[in-house]
């Protein structure tokens, strides 16, 4: 399969408002691609796409507001998508929302907002571009899953589940459009520092003190910048690399997952205790 050139063509992007959303719409842009992104945030997306225009005035951007836990919203959007741009040559399922909490600790529809937002919707909106990308042969597809797509630890069963849900569908996908000339990465992040720990949600049965807790835990572990991880996706698209895993953060507990599939947990958490003591030495 051919590189993806980035230059001329047009990106859809979703949780564009913040993070790497944001950083991968002025990577794309700064490269000559065309953007239509994606939020629920209307002010925050509006300042992004503010931004972008002003840095790079011959790029043509376009906005779109919806909330993706609605499957009505999501529906809607998909078809506005598929309509209003059928020059679409890359589509970033980027958006998605944390829920700490163990199993029993969550309610039904907590735990389905959680799949809905990072699994439902982006099975949508690529169902509904499809046909559009199929009309540009060299186009690409990138699904954001996560460091915990990799790995499963105790008290992210929500959110694992999620980001395994869009790991499978994506590899899966890769290997049924390698005959139509598009290309499919999924993308693994590690701790990369945007305000996901802050937005996150906490299941409804988890203790306030623990919460606390486990929120402060979180954040230390958001060190790598998305800038740089914006353009460690674009160099992947552009290479139609299969999945991109980004920081040690990923790195590390994919091969300890590989290595020891039954007893990573337990590596894991001794690997996070020295790191969290090596961290407060400094």
């Amino acid at each position: 399969m051919q590189p993806y050139v980035v230059a001329g063509g047009t990106a859809v992007v979703t949780g564009a408002a913040g993070g790497i959303g944001s950083a991968l719409a002025h990577s794309l842009a700064a490269r000559g691609s065309h953007l239509v992104l994606v939020d629920r945030d209307a002010e925050r997306l509006e300042l992004v796409a503010k931004t972008v225009r002003a840095a790079h005035p011959a790029v043509t951007l376009t906005t779109h507001v919806a909330d993706l836990s609605d499957a009505e919203q999501t529906r809607r959007l998909g078809e506005t998508l598929a309509a209003g741009h059928p020059e679409t040559t890359l589509l970033v399922n980027n958006a998605g929302v944390a829920l700490g909490g163990r199993f029993d600790q969550t309610t039904l529809e907590e735990f389905e907002w959680v799949i809905t937002i990072n699994f439902t919707a982006a099975v949508r909106l690529t169902h509904a571009l499809l046909p559009v990308l199929k009309t540009h042969p060299g186009a690409h597809v990138v699904n954001v899953s996560s460091l915990f797509g990799l790995i499963a630890p105790a008290g992210q069963t929500a959110y694992s589940a999620s980001k395994f849900a869009i790991r499978g569908f994506t590899e899966a996908l890769r290997h049924e459009l390698v005959d139509d000339g598009i290309g499919v990465t999924s993308v693994h992040p590690g701790g990369i520092r945007t305000g996901i720990a802050a937005a996150a949600r906490v299941a409804s049965g988890v203790p306030q003190a623990e919460a606390e807790a486990g929120k402060k835990q979180f954040e230390k572990l958001l060190t790598f910048p998305p800038e740089q991880a914006a353009e460690l996706i674009v160099a992947a698209v552009e290479k139609r690399r299969p999945r991109l895993l980004i920081g040690m953060s990923a790195v590390v507990p994919d091969l300890l997952a590989r290595v020891a599939p039954g007893s990573y947990g337990r590596l894991l958490a001794g690997l996070t205790t020295v790191t969290a003591r090596l961290r407060k030495r400094r």
